[in-house]
């Protein structure tokens, strides 16, 4: 930057000195030349003010990818106040799945603002909240989900799903799984297990919660080629001792599970251990809550994960790519059962906001109009490919563990030479630390937005849905490039 600014000042003096006077042009050109200049010096220091600012005002506990102001989004692509403009494999975590500011989606978004901004909820309906109900019907994952309530985030679905569990069955007590990510507000909090940062010095969190194991061969020390179906037995005998040992069935409403462990490490969960599941909770009378949150909307290939297994959900919660940035999320579950609920026990102020409907509602056009999910399963062949290419590479195979995921729902899982304990069998002392943060780093350096997960070291990609080909083998180039820098620097 400063070598670009001292050259364009140069040219600029000798312009205004009158260099080829003669041509009122290049002295034309001079002006706006120092122009330029000075509207680049003056937007850095803004950028740098605003920056300032933040650091000094939002709340410690917001952590940040980047210290910078985010100013544009478009595509698969968001510039910043320095003026980098850089490929994002995040999508604000998997929320931009039509890429950023779609422009069918911010149009509906702006059209509904020029009608109704606020119409709320427990006042009367918004035509958007129940054409987005016409819209989601279609596309569940089974006919009994057949009734909605919208909520704003993740966080407050998780929480009324676990409200409507204990409404529905008279009992109190949740089972969780161990790496689960629910949510930051006190009950998804509770049965979140991925991280102990999001529950640290806030206990005592909500009572009644229980962790089962989740088929991932970390957890248990086991090889990554470890069979799914060995996973899922072992996970299955740990659940039913728990529901003999700590959480009587009669006591358990519900037992809560990501089809694709997102924050835990994006672990697709085995369908032999999904329908284990669904049989337990048919057996007792327990509710299956799916959290489709992250994974849900065309990110795995299919417009819901859990379609893989083609298990029936009781309740299941969405939110992120539902209404592609717009806060807006939702629990889903059968009238017989949300018919139990007493008017005004479900609520909020901003639920089923009007304008993030109406963008809801485009997102689904959209993803019909086109095809978004034959792209998704295009580019998931490719990323795998890359990814396993790299994976071969004999300069950097040793440093990783696993590459895992579905649709554009992947990850890869990098060795580390601590673990999260000394007990870690896979620890390797040949390979740096905070591997994928480094790599991360290296990423954005090179141009590219992508972020880490869990408490062991993996890389998570999320690109937009309607990705192109181009912009996923960039993207691809990087993050080799980068894994290679990393690992040969040590």
């Amino acid at each position: 930057m400063f070598t670009t600014t001292r050259r364009c000042a140069h040219r600029t003096l000798l312009l205004s000195k009158g260099v080829s006077k003669s041509n009122g042009t290049l002295a034309t050109l001079a002006k706006g030349a120092l122009s330029q200049n000075r509207t680049m010096a003056s937007a850095t220091q803004n950028h740098a003010a605003i920056v300032e600012v933040g650091q000094k005002h939002v709340t410690k506990g917001l952590g940040r990818l980047v210290e910078a102001v985010m100013t544009k989004g478009e595509g698969s692509y968001v510039t910043l106040g320095d003026g980098r403009t850089l490929l994002d494999f995040t999508c604000g975590i998997g929320v931009t799945n039509l890429g950023h500011c779609h422009p069918r989606v911010s149009k509906a978004a702006a059209e509904q603002c020029l009608n109704l901004v606020h119409g709320q909820c427990s006042i009367a309906f918004t035509a958007p909240y129940i054409q987005l109900i016409e819209k989601l019907l279609p596309v569940m994952p089974h006919p009994s989900l057949d009734s909605f309530f919208f909520w704003n985030s993740g966080s407050e679905a998780i929480e009324a799903s676990i409200k409507m569990a204990r409404t529905f069955t008279g009992r109190q007590n949740i089972i969780s799984m161990q790496g689960a990510y629910h949510g930051r507000t006190y009950g998804a909090m509770a049965v979140t297990k991925s991280k102990t940062i999001y529950s640290e010095g806030f206990h005592p969190l909500m009572p009644g919660v229980y962790t089962a194991p989740f088929p991932y061969w970390h957890h248990f020390s086991l090889p990554s080629s470890t069979s799914s179906e060995e996973l899922s037995k072992l996970c299955l005998n740990q659940l039913q001792l728990v529901l003999s040992q700590q959480s009587a069935p009669r006591d358990t409403a519900a037992i809560l599970i990501e089809p694709v462990m997102g924050e835990g490490g994006y672990i697709p969960a085995p369908p032999e251990f999904l329908k284990g599941l669904r049989q337990i909770c048919d057996e007792h009378g327990i509710m299956l809550i799916i959290d489709e949150v992250q994974s849900g909307f065309g990110r795995t290939g299919k417009m819901f994960a859990i379609e893989h297994s083609g298990v029936r959900p009781d309740i299941m919660t969405i939110a992120k790519g539902l209404a592609n940035g717009f806060p807006l999320s939702g629990v889903i579950s059968r009238k017989e059962l949300t018919d139990k609920l007493k008017p005004g026990s479900m609520g909020g102020t901003y639920a089923g906001n009007a304008v993030a409907c109406a963008a809801a509602v485009e997102v689904a056009n959209v993803f019909k109009d086109e095809n978004i999910l034959d792209n998704v399963n295009a580019r998931s062949k490719e990323l795998f490919a890359a990814l396993e290419a790299l994976r071969s590479n004999p300069k950097v195979s040793s440093a990783i563990l696993d590459v895992r995921g579905q649709g554009l729902m992947v990850a890869v899982e990098f060795a580390s030479p601590k673990g999260p304990g000394a007990h870690d069998p896979f620890i390797n002392k040949s390979v740096p630390e905070k591997l994928a943060s480094k790599v991360a780093k290296r990423c954005q350096e090179k141009g590219m937005l992508i972020l880490t997960t869990s408490v062991f070291e993996v890389i998570r990609f999320i690109p937009a849905l309607n990705i192109t080909k181009e912009d996923l083998a960039k993207g691809c180039q990087i993050f080799a490039e980068a894994v290679e820098e990393v690992v040969r620097e040590g």
